[in-house]
């Protein structure tokens, strides 16, 4: 059996919900300005699989690279790290 090789993983938080067996991850990270040197936070927003609809807006994820399930979906949650508290 041949070796995957090493897949990307993300950390980021649920945005969004609200479809069937999806989540919307939003994975933030710090980049340097080159001209201020000050670090600007930066976000991107990842639809990934989930599988048992276990994830809930404001969970923390970790997110790993998966093949393509469909037209924007190349990422799977592989764990969730924190659940969000609720009210």
């Amino acid at each position: 059996m041949s070796e995957r090789g090493q897949r990307r993983t993300l950390e980021g938080v649920v945005v969004s919900d609200k479809m069937d067996k999806t989540v919307v991850v939003r994975v933030e990270r710090l980049v340097k300005d080159d001209r201020y040197h000050k670090y600007v936070r930066r976000h991107a927003r990842f639809m990934a699989h989930d599988e048992a609809n276990d994830c809930g807006v404001g969970d923390r994820v970790r997110i790993i690279e998966h093949r393509p399930l469909s037209k924007r979906k190349r990422w799977m949650v592989q764990a969730t790290l924190t659940k969000a508290t609720r009210v």
